[in-house]
């Protein structure tokens, strides 16, 4: 019952929202494209293959989204993003939305609007097996690498001044960093870590939880209720045919393994 009551007001909200923001979802379907801001350089969430072509989970619900919308998944446009240009692209109007794992924090709060959130992640440490560090105070007088203006970045920046930030732009240059032994340790969205260190066993993921699990949501530019809530319906639509889980089995269980679960990673329904 609870359930259908939101739906309900869920679509009453859309409604509204249509009236009161009518270049969003309208113009949208006006111009037959969807433009999203992804990472390119973020396996397995939103990366470039072999052939160029974007790939990962962020693609993949991009896709579902644009059938939703428009009827046609290839009705899309893949805008590059780093972590540093993710809200500025929003704020450009160089994107309709933005889905390259944003973390809802309050202060993001303050700049865009998010959507029901589609996955769930915390803090997460990886340092070299050689070098093994497995808790917060270990990193005092070390050198920690994180991506400017994350999540990670703005958690270390604030609570522990004692312990001195490496920072890079692109995703790619942490990881980068991190092998050639720029750093102690690396510090990001912990779901990310599991990813990586599966794929570089030299590398363990000491510290799998820093703080509370954080939703990650789609974002929009502040004031577009209409789109934001049409998100929100879609997501609600797509809860009821497992698609999160279906989602994660097609582009995260190939990267992650064993080493995880998709209840621990994906929200289904935008129920968090």
């Amino acid at each position: 019952m609870f359930r259908r009551i939101l739906l309900f007001f869920i679509v009453v909200c859309v409604a509204f929202g249509a009236r009161n923001n009518p270049s969003s979802v309208s113009e949208i379907q006006k111009r037959g494209v969807l433009r999203v801001a992804v990472y390119t350089d973020m396996p397995p969430f939103g990366y470039l293959d072999a052939n160029g072509k974007n790939q990962g989970y962020d693609i993949y619900f991009a896709r579902r989204l644009a059938k939703e919308l428009l009827g046609d998944e290839e009705k899309i446009e893949f805008v590059p993003v780093t972590t540093t240009a993710r809200l500025d692209i929003l704020l450009s109007d160089r994107a309709d939305l933005v889905l390259a794992v944003l973390t809802v924090t309050e202060e993001r709060k303050k700049i865009v609007d998010f959507a029901s959130p589609y996955l769930k992640t915390a803090i997460g440490v990886v340092s070299p097996r050689t070098h093994f560090i497995n808790s917060v105070d270990q990193l005092a007088g070390k050198t920690l690498i994180v991506t400017t203006d994350s999540t990670a970045d703005s958690y270390f920046t604030e609570r522990h001044p004692e312990i001195s930030l490496q920072r890079y732009v692109e995703n790619s240059a942490v990881f980068s960093a991190l092998e050639a032994g720029k750093g102690d340790a690396l510090a990001s969205d912990s779901a990310l870590l599991t990813a990586y260190t599966a794929t570089h066993p030299e590398f363990f993921l000491s510290i799998a939880t820093i703080g509370k699990q954080l939703p990650i949501a789609p974002a929009v530019r502040k004031g577009n209720t209409n789109l934001k809530n049409w998100i929100n319906i879609t997501l609600f639509k797509l809860g009821k045919e497992n698609f999160a889980h279906k989602a994660y089995d097609a582009t995260l269980k190939p990267f992650f393994g064993a080493g995880a679960a998709a209840e621990d990673l994906v929200i289904e329904g935008g129920m968090f």
